[in-house]
């Protein structure tokens, strides 16, 4: 029986309700006679039983005026509960004025009152209990309960689509405008964002789908934050862009991926500046199969380079990129080091290259830290091989890929990014053809480095996520934005300028870990709550680990024509004090002293403050 009224059409229901809201209102009143009375009665004024019988023609319109026959029976909450109040007391005070007025010996007032009563009772109460059964009916079939965050377009696709499904039951929408609010969608009533406690807690709420149109990544990031301070899923509706056509179906939803905690309203990209020193140009990219090299490669490939040369030392790296690319014409894969200079020199004169992307470094910074001769063979003195092949070559530009962990570093990859930024000052004081610049910015989304797929990992894995201090924060932007900000960063900097991408707000890293748990649809585990699923431990900061990152060492920023990027002209050494330097540090080096080597570094970034002596699994200093 319950299975056949949930199925019957909407229109069927209604009529269904008018009905027994119809057989309420005429027990009612008979039912108002026998208690006034003590036993069962049936008027012997015509007049009174004829009003009696008809009663359902003065209530039936005032009930529809109210929207009792507008909403879901499912979806009872305070507000129909209040319209039915009203909508009762008005009729029975209709009823009850003519009754007593115009019929032949009037009725008592008691009647009057107790009719309206049990209108109130009989009325609401079937509603109530409807909706009891049909959610406890929706509850055993594994139906998912669903509000949909959005009453716009998106919203109404969305809802065309779940009506269509038999996995989902719509509750109905969530939206903040208020001309919205209070109004209904066929049928489906719109609450208020304020409202959305109680929505989820009397409905029994399974997930909220974000469904908004032209939503920017800002307020999308403000509505997901908002949706989970509560035990609830949530999934969204990419934006139109995105969709797979120009409908929103089902298979759109998606869980809310970190970019929508951490991305932010993008900057529309210079189309001018990305082609300056790419397009109809030879371009060399280092490290060309790691997470910004790679992206690197795809991005300059859509801008129609004359060649593109990929040079990686690592072969499945290189495979992938070139696999992925797989433009053979424009794309040749080179496999080696960027410490060799014979092989960079001849691939850069060979193909008359005009840019290179240099990207290739050690950069993971507990690895680093314990293999630093390795990590400043190939971030200091493989960035100098790269600069010297390219002077030698006669490019027309080289572009540095640097790091926020290169200002006041405490740490081995810190201070050789810091030293590979000096070589470029150096060499770009020096009158030479090639224009050098550096471009500095912080955690990309899903990088190797980054600690987002570390704690998906670790998620995925029960737990516990590790984070190595509770007010670690970092700055983060997706690695699509900032590859493209870096392009146009080589076309918009000075020679020798440090070029800084705006990062945005930084974000607590224990915060990131508690939204990457309820973003999977699991519970923190916590003092408040020791029966969740995942919990956070603290491990301690990790060798050479900042609390802060900082991305400028001064104050005195330059604008330039990208809003998203500044520069900074900071203090350098002289090529002929650099390489001096350089010596001493080479020399260090090959003998494995780890005391000289930090002293060198020192000298060369005095604002290099390690938090303890150099440890190389090689070799423990005392």
């Amino acid at each position: 029986m319950i299975s056949f009224l949930l199925n019957i059409r909407r229109s069927n229901k209604r009529l269904l309700t008018i009905f027994i809201d119809s057989a309420a209102i005429i027990l009612a009143i008979f039912l108002s006679f026998a208690l006034r009375l003590g036993k069962w009665y049936v008027p012997e004024d015509q007049f009174i039983f004829f009003l009696s019988i008809v009663a359902p023609l003065f209530a039936i319109p005032i009930f529809m005026k109210f929207g009792l026959y507008s909403g879901i029976l499912r979806f009872i909450g305070l507000r129909t509960i209040y319209q039915i109040f009203i909508a009762i007391s008005i009729y029975a005070i209709l009823w009850g004025v003519l009754a007593h007025f115009m019929s032949e010996n009037g009725i008592p007032i008691s009647v009057i009152m107790i009719n309206w009563v049990l209108s109130l009772i009989l009325i609401s109460g079937s509603r109530l209990l409807a909706r009891k059964i049909f959610l406890k009916s929706s509850k055993s079939t594994n139906i998912k309960r669903v509000v949909i965050y959005g009453a716009g377009s998106t919203g109404r696709q969305l809802m065309s689509a779940l009506i269509q499904s038999e996995d989902y039951e719509i509750l109905g929408f969530i939206d903040a405008s208020l001309d919205l609010q209070g109004n209904t969608i066929d049928s489906y009533r719109i609450w208020s964002p304020k409202e959305i406690e109680m929505v989820i807690s009397d409905f029994e709420i399974d997930e909220v789908l974000l469904a908004i149109e032209d939503i920017s990544t800002s307020e999308k990031r403000k509505i997901i934050n908002f949706l989970s301070d509560y035990d609830i899923e949530v999934k969204v509706v990419p934006s139109y862009s995105d969709l797979s056509s120009g409908r929103v179906k089902i298979a759109d939803l998606r869980e809310p991926q970190i970019e929508d905690l951490l991305g932010r309203d993008q900057v529309m990209p210079n189309k001018d500046l990305l082609e300056k020193n790419v397009t109809n140009k030879v371009v060399l990219i280092t490290g060309a199969g790691g997470s910004i090299g790679s992206e690197l490669s795809r991005q300059i490939l859509k801008l129609k380079p004359k060649k593109l040369i990929l040079l990686e030392h690592n072969e499945l790296a290189l495979y992938s990129i070139n696999h992925e690319l797989m433009n053979t014409n424009k794309v040749v894969p080179i496999l080696g080091s960027v410490t060799n200079f014979e092989l960079v020199f001849s691939l850069l004169k060979r193909f008359k290259v005009n840019t290179v992307y240099h990207a290739a470094a050690y950069k993971h910074v507990p690895m680093v830290e314990f293999n630093s001769i390795e990590g400043i063979k190939n971030n200091v003195f493989g960035t100098l091989t790269c600069v010297k092949a390219s002077v030698m070559a006669k490019v027309n530009h080289f572009l540095l890929i640097s790091t926020d962990k290169a200002v006041r570093p405490t740490n081995i990859m810190g201070v050789t990014k810091r030293i590979s930024e000096l070589v470029l000052q150096a060499y770009a004081q020096e009158n030479l053809p090639t224009k050098f610049s550096m471009v500095r910015f912080g955690n990309v989304l899903n990088s190797s480095g980054s600690v987002i797929p570390l704690f998906k990992n670790q998620i995925n894995d029960g737990g516990p996520v590790t984070v190595t201090h509770k007010e670690i924060i970092r700055y983060f932007m997706t690695i699509n934005e900032a590859v493209e900000l870096v392009i146009q960063a080589g076309a918009v900097s000075k020679n020798g300028a440090v070029c800084v991408l705006e990062m945005g707000e930084p974000v607590k890293i224990f915060d990131l870990a508690k939204n990457m748990i309820r973003l999977s649809g699991l519970k923190l585990r916590d003092d408040k709550n020791p029966d969740g699923d995942i919990e956070i431990k603290i491990s301690g900061l990790r060798p050479g680990e900042k609390l802060y990152e900082e991305l400028i060492v001064s104050e005195k920023s330059i604008p330039t024509e990208h809003p998203m990027i500044k520069m900074e002209l900071e203090n350098f050494i002289t090529l002929d004090k650099l390489e001096t330097f350089l010596v001493d540090l080479k020399n260090s080096i090959e003998i494995s002293n780890y005391t000289e080597i930090r002293k060198v570094l020192k000298e060369i970034v005095p604002e290099y403050t390690p938090n303890k002596d150099i440890v190389d699994y090689m070799h423990v200093t005392k």
